[in-house]
């Protein structure tokens, strides 16, 4: 059989979560649908997904569709769990994506089709809840034009809309509009349509999917997941139009963890695609993770199948699996052979909190249990302060807080709360600084020199040597590169350095040495410490002479209202810091576009109601970042102040 890897993916509250257990009600997998109101949805398991009625953790599903075995993988709606979607997108084959017709296209909509264009992943496209009041699913074909930049091709006519007996009929043979669409990617098939003066139906249905594959095409259905009308007409879409996973089992195996979650006996669970080769239990695979990279041996694998979890000896190419074994693995983690082109494709948080224990003195444990929740989201990103013994989490929005919140609370005991949100800015080099400490001049026995500069944007921070490869023992260079990435997390102000690039221009050690008895003598021997103790103290006083301009995030925004309210929003988003870049009226309606920064979206999603008459929309996402402005804003250190030589002397010489 074939296997399709399929997303769900919508506007939370489109219903995408209820399409997924109408489809498998349909597909015979579960004997009665669940409610996201009850909760009790197959796909929902977390008690507060439950309690909330929203999606939070993806969620993988199996149900046989005559000759493909289609993975559904339900995905949450919310933007504060963009990162969730993020993960999953990188493993599909193809995706519904569901727009509500009576809502229409939201700003999560737009977030997630321009990720699904940029990625190139074919997807169908389910208008649901055309039995609401207020449904309007014809005039939704041109906002999926106009505002999603689509080709959508409506598969049928609903009839009925906005009542309990909406019903959706499929277009008896071809769609219209179906052979002009196609035929301006194809000239053949336009060739064919002017010499005969018709296109044959088989030959139509098998360049709709060709340009589905391609996502030329957008196929668009319609329904309701409630009712179940258009429902088979859709699965009969993704069973037809969308490709099935390719790869070669018989490759070198090459796959990429999405998920991982931690089992009853808390051992770690991955969820891995498989795009290429076979894995078998008792394998030993390469772990690869940015610059790091591990051997581990699987110790069981489970495959979906059937609408359940089931032991299975391997999983080949094309398939999803859950893998035991892998204690170190994380998310993101490639096993096997990398595949290229992959990487984030959404921005990272730009939102930080301190998370404050209920009790003094449960630092450390709270500590540890954010450890173990950022392997399962790792755009988390802990940040420890030792000296304060406070713990900071990233964040896309305030409902993250809830949901660490209730979790820490039902799975560790722990009861918390937070501090108000800050932004999180970045410091970028602003000039070429240089550094070095000789062997004979300070307190660790090691010779390092250190030259920083900008890098090309988006290039991260690179290390690279200026010296002999052969001038030391690698462990000391490796030493060195892994200090430098940790140092770089905090920089002149601390915040994180983006784009620089790190070059060793010096080096230097003394060997090991020995007592005429044989004991090792440390006084007189470098040692990796030497070179992770000193790094520090190089790189930050080159960065001082460098120089770092702080950057704050800015995120480019959206917003509809009507036209008579222009003149009373228009100095707001002034006061709010918003840079208009244009603005559209159509009759009654008006929108406006621009810049704003991150740290003032939510005042302006909290006036918006009262501005507007509660009629505006606002989407927001990140684009860039620029120069904050005065007073420059600072985050206070964790790494012991390598900026005071004194300070850091002094604690390095405790630590040792």
């Amino acid at each position: 059989m074939r296997t399709l890897n399929l997303g769900i993916l919508a506007h939370v509250d489109a219903g995408k979560t209820s399409l997924t257990e109408r489809i498998l009600h349909t597909a015979g997998i579960i004997d009665e649908i669940g409610s996201v109101d009850d909760g009790s949805t197959q796909t929902d398991s977390l008690a507060l997904e439950r309690q909330r009625g929203i999606t939070i953790k993806s969620a993988v599903v199996s149900f046989p569709l005559d000759d493909v075995t289609v993975n559904l993988i339900d995905t949450p709606g919310h933007p504060d769990f963009i990162a969730e979607v993020e993960r999953v997108l990188a493993v599909l084959d193809g995706a519904v994506l569901v727009v509500s017709a009576v809502e229409g296209v939201q700003p999560q909509t737009r977030v997630l089709t321009r990720a699904l264009r940029r990625l190139g992943i074919p997807l169908l496209v389910f208008v649901n809840k055309v039995d609401r009041r207020g449904a309007r699913p014809a005039a939704l074909l041109g906002d999926l034009a106009r505002r999603l930049e689509l080709s959508p091709q409506p598969m049928g006519t609903v009839h009925g809309a906005g009542s309990r007996a909406a019903t959706f009929a499929p277009s008896a043979g071809s769609p219209p509009g179906l052979v002009d669409l196609l035929a301006t990617r194809s000239d053949a098939l336009l060739a064919a349509f002017v010499a005969d003066g018709r296109v044959a139906e088989g030959r139509l249905r098998a360049e709709l999917a060709a340009q589905t594959a391609r996502s030329w095409v957008h196929p668009v259905y319609a329904g309701s997941a409630i009712t179940g009308t258009g429902i088979p007409e859709l699965m009969a879409g993704i069973r037809d139009l969308l490709p099935a996973a390719s790869g070669d089992p018989a490759a070198a195996p090459s796959g990429t963890v999405f998920k991982v979650e931690r089992g009853a006996g808390g051992e770690k669970l991955a969820y891995v695609r498989m795009f290429d080769g076979t894995l078998t239990v008792r394998d030993r695979v390469p772990l690869r993770n940015g610059r790091v990279t591990a051997d581990a041996k699987i110790t069981g694998i489970g495959v979906f199948d059937g609408g359940s979890l089931v032991a299975g000896p391997s999983v080949p190419a094309g398939r999803i699996a859950v893998l035991r074994g892998l204690a170190e693995v994380r998310i993101g983690d490639t096993i096997g052979a990398p595949r290229p082109g992959g990487g984030r494709h959404f921005a990272p948080p730009s939102l930080e909190t301190v998370v404050v224990p209920d009790r003094p003195g449960r630092g450390g444990a709270l500590h540890a249990a954010l450890t173990q929740l950022a392997e399962q989201d790792p755009l988390i990103d802990l940040r420890r302060d030792d000296v304060r013994d406070e713990t900071s989490v990233s964040l896309y929005g305030e409902v993250q807080k809830e949901v660490i919140q209730a979790t820490l609370a039902e799975e560790y005991g722990l009861a918390v709360t937070f501090r108000e949100s800050t932004t999180i800015c970045v410091e970028r080099v602003a000039g070429t600084g240089a550094a070095l400490e000789r062997i004979t001049e300070g307190p660790f026995l090691a010779t390092v020199g250190l030259r920083i500069e900008p890098g090309p944007p988006g290039s991260g921070v690179v290390f690279r040597l200026g010296v002999e490869l052969g001038s030391m023992p690698p462990a000391f260079f490796a030493a060195v590169e892994e200090t430098v990435h940790e140092v770089l997390g905090e920089g002149l102000r601390g915040w994180r350095v983006v784009d620089a690039l790190v070059t060793m221009t010096h080096s230097g050690y003394w060997a090991r040495q020995s007592h005429a008895h044989g004991t090792f003598d440390k006084s007189m021997s470098s040692t990796a410490g030497d070179f992770r103790n000193l790094t520090p103290l190089v790189l930050m006083t080159a960065l001082r002479r460098a120089g770092t301009v702080v950057e704050e995030p800015v995120h480019r925004f959206r917003l509809d209202l009507p036209a008579d309210l222009l003149g009373a929003v228009l100095p707001v988003l002034a006061k709010l810091g918003a840079v208009p870049t244009g603005t559209v009226t159509d009759g009654p309606a008006a929108v406006v576009e621009g810049d704003v920064p991150a740290a003032r979206v939510h005042d302006l999603e909290t006036r918006l109601p009262s501005l507007t008459r509660g009629e505006g929309v606002l989407e927001s996402a990140f684009d860039h970042y620029r120069p904050a402005g005065r007073p420059l804003p600072q985050r206070p250190r964790t790494d012991h102040n390598p900026l005071d030589r004194r300070e850091y002397l002094l604690h390095v010489q405790r630590r040792v």
